[in-house]
């Protein structure tokens, strides 16, 4: 009797279970609050884009004119730099070996000091104790020929008494034929040592010096090279290099990046879709992610014309890698919380 009982109740108690367990499997969980609020834009129509945080010079990769060992490098990240001016080159950034170089110079210098001397000694000619000896020249060929024009005219008149022979004035002749030769280039050299150096070798020299000098300066324009200044007034914002290291002329990452810091703009990608509704000066706003609340104004600066393939990818799971964006460019208005350059904001345009 008691197990007819028994078998309804617990059929009636498995039933119950079995309605309970399908009745709680089937409700969903309620998702939780997300831990930060998503941004929210403050117009009614908006045009939304990604941006991100750059100095109003743009990010300036500085790199190495010439390959080499760094010797030294003269900045930190955060040291505030000065561009070239009026009255100084450029805050110094870091240095290369420069040991050859001032080796090579030195030899330039003493080819130059070279170079002029020869032409110092070209235009100073004559030489003061040059001319005497040759002046004394001249008038030990004038006196010879006086004595042999003598000597012609005595053999003249004897051999018109026959008290000499024919061969006797031949002789005499001759020799003072070989006396006025003999004073006529004694005169030449003489005229040739007061003119000086010749002035195709002057002009020669002077091309030589020239040559010389531009070599100096050229040695002078790769050491200054070896000395990497700051291209604008700014902040070092990125340091990737270090004494002792080698680094190249081509292209690869940044040594060091510098930029001006203390006016922020932000470069916002408006995909290729959204191009047709956008207008030079919208009104915009940026919300800085982790704080949906603390939203920047925005103001229109540029268009960069050129559509580019997307670089700043924000990680989002629908988010498109194959597609182009419009760069605009805008100057971000005060706020309380901080931006830094390279932070990504959320760009809210009002359509």
């Amino acid at each position: 009797m008691k197990r007819k009982i028994y078998m309804p109740l617990l059929s009636a108690g498995m039933l119950g279970f079995a309605i309970y367990h399908v009745v709680n499997a089937g409700q969903q969980p309620t998702k939780p609050a997300p831990l930060i609020d998503p941004p929210s834009t403050p117009f009614t129509s908006t045009l939304a884009a990604s941006g991100v945080v750059e100095p109003v010079t743009e990010n300036i990769a500085v790199g190495s004119p010439l390959p080499g060992v760094v010797d030294e490098v003269f900045v930190r990240v955060g040291d505030g730099v000065r561009g070239p001016s009026w009255f100084t080159r450029g805050t110094p950034l870091f240095r290369l070996d420069e040991r050859q170089m001032r080796a090579e110079a030195r030899v330039r210098q003493a080819a130059l000091a070279a170079t002029e001397a020869n032409l110092a000694r070209l235009e100073a000619m004559p030489r003061p104790e040059e001319v005497p000896p040759s002046r004394a020249r001249v008038r030990e060929a004038k006196a010879n020929l006086e004595d042999l024009r003598d000597l012609l005219q005595r053999s003249t008149k004897l051999y018109a008494e026959r008290a000499v022979g024919e061969e006797e004035v031949s002789h005499r002749r001759q020799a003072f034929q070989s006396g006025q030769a003999q004073l006529e280039r004694a005169e030449a050299e003489l005229e040739l040592l007061m003119k000086g150096a010749w002035a195709a070798d002057k002009a020669v020299s002077r091309v030589a010096v020239e040559q010389s000098r531009a070599m100096l300066q050229q040695t002078f324009t790769e050491l200054d090279r070896l000395t990497v200044r700051a291209p604008v007034d700014g902040q070092v914002l990125q340091r990737n290099v270090r004494p002792g290291e080698f680094v190249g002329a081509t292209a690869g990452p940044a040594l060091l990046v510098v930029g001006d810091a203390r006016t922020l703009h932000v470069r916002a990608d408006i995909d290729e879709n959204d191009i047709p509704y956008f207008k030079p000066g919208l009104e915009g706003a940026a919300a800085v992610r982790g704080a949906p609340r603390e939203q920047r104004p925005l103001k229109f600066v540029r268009v960069e014309p050129y559509v580019i393939p997307k670089r700043a990818l924000t990680g989002a799971s629908t988010e498109r890698v194959d597609t182009r964006v419009l760069q605009v460019i805008f100057a971000v208005g005060p706020g309380e919380v901080p931006l830094f350059v390279g932070q990504q904001v959320d760009v809210f345009l009002r359509k």
